[in-house]
């Protein structure tokens, strides 16, 4: 991923010196198991944990003749240890490295992509509670529906957040995998318990059957989620940016002091971060496809899948670390117009209050068809003719032989709407 949205913790964790740690962390793992055993002297796995380094310029210039990673960069180590070298990578595969390896990467990054989901979660909890009693027309189709709560908006993107945390959770249980099971997974050179205390050793769980590799359906569920936590950040983004066009303006992003919107139109603020989302989201589902394609290898292994591994792990990981920060930054932010809401509620001069209207005539004994059939052609009125939905409603005499002037006048109030809002919060953060 470019250093632009890159941040510093994620961008470290999938750096090309981490990864090399990482593979030294799974080889000293290996060394120090044999020695328990008694398959290598004791005092080699000393010698070989003393010595070791990660040189990354040496390994990049050993793998111009080896055109392999994994034996420039046991080359390299060999060359810092001395003698006691030929005890490291006993046994093993180069994949039983990079695999296990890999799980520790992956594990390490949806922590840290659980701790932002949980920081995004509590903004909008915060937000949720804010504008509980916040009225704002809902729209279906893009079109005025009924009255809703602001709040309501924050609760219900709270409640996905909270299945995306588990989600995540599931991934990171199933990437935490390890496998020293050797070329073909038979264990051919090495006993099953070498792979067990290993896996133990570094806080995964060894792989119930491996061939060479770990089976990429364990990356496609880690990629797969991510690509869904992604869409729904750009879910919330989207929304965001139909609030800040200027024929809605309900909210918008913060615009600090020395920015710029445009270069050509100095009034312009643009929703800048939320359509960066949007954008970020469209290469994380993209990632999951190609994590999807690798699932099926020849046989025990071929390695169509590790270019494109070398990419999509860390750019998906990155890409989704960035997204769940700035999101969290945003809806922080987000600078609401409640009395803009207010404005927007009224633009249909009435009309969203059709469906109580079309309520209280069958309660009064209307046929639903016939109520309907009366509240539709006021309703057609005032959008082809404009005035007022309830003036119209007041004069209609098929409605007023039914309804009052107050029942009708109570047909146009907001606390319907928001009546139960007490109770679908309770539901959502009750739990």
């Amino acid at each position: 991923m470019i250093p632009r949205y890159t941040l510093p913790e994620m961008g470290a964790l999938w750096s090309e010196e981490n990864k090399f740690r990482k593979w030294l962390e799974v080889e000293l793992a290996v060394c120090d198991v044999h020695a328990e055993m008694g398959t290598i002297p004791r005092e080699a796995a000393v010698e070989i944990r003393a010595r070791a380094r990660i040189d990354v310029a040496r390994i990049h210039e050993i793998e111009k003749t080896t055109d392999h990673d994994l034996i420039a960069f046991t080359t390299s180590i060999a060359e810092q240890v001395g003698e006691a070298a030929r005890f490291l990578h006993y046994g093993l595969t180069s994949s039983d490295v990079v695999d296990t390896a890999n799980a520790l990467l992956l594990r390490d990054a949806c922590d840290l992509l659980l701790a932002k989901t949980e920081s995004l979660m509590e903004v909008f909890r915060r937000r949720a509670f804010e504008f509980k009693r916040t009225p704002q027309v809902g729209r279906t189709h893009g079109v005025h529906a009924e009255p809703t709560s602001f709040g309501l908006t924050f609760a219900l993107w709270y409640d996905e957040m909270r299945r995306n945390r588990a989600r995540l959770e599931r991934a990171r249980e199933t990437v935490a995998v390890g496998k020293i099971s050797g070329a073909v997974g038979a264990f051919a050179h090495l006993d099953p318990e070498v792979e067990e205390r290993v896996c133990a050793r570094l806080g995964l769980q060894p792989a119930p059957v491996s061939t060479q590799i770990i089976q990429r359906d364990r990356y496609a569920e880690y990629l797969t989620t991510l690509a869904i936590v992604a869409a729904s950040l750009e879910k919330f983004a989207l929304q965001v940016r139909h609030w800040q066009r200027t024929e809605v303006r309900e909210a918008e992003e913060p615009f600090k002091r020395g920015q710029k919107g445009s270069s050509a139109m100095p009034h312009k603020r643009n929703p800048i971060l939320a359509e960066r989302i949007c954008g970020l989201a469209r290469v994380v589902r993209a990632n999951s496809a190609a994590g999807l394609e690798n699932v099926a290898l020849w046989h025990e292994r071929d390695i169509s899948h590790s270019s494109a591994e070398r990419v999509i792990l860390p750019d998906s990981s990155i890409a989704l670390d960035y997204m769940l920060d700035r999101s969290a930054k945003l809806f922080d932010g987000l600078v609401v117009h409640p009395a803009r809401m207010i404005e927007n509620l009224n633009l249909t001069r009435g009309l969203i209050f059709s469906g109580q209207l079309l309520l209280a005539l069958t309660r009064a004994g209307v046929s639903r068809e016939a109520a309907y059939e009366w509240v539709q052609r006021n309703a057609m009125k005032t959008w082809d003719e404009g005035g007022d939905f309830r003036s119209r409603v007041l004069q209609d005499a098929d409605i007023t032989a039914h309804l009052t002037r107050e029942e009708i006048e109570a047909v146009f109030s907001l606390d319907t709407y928001l009546r139960n809002i007490d109770r679908i919060f309770a539901r959502v953060f009750d739990r």
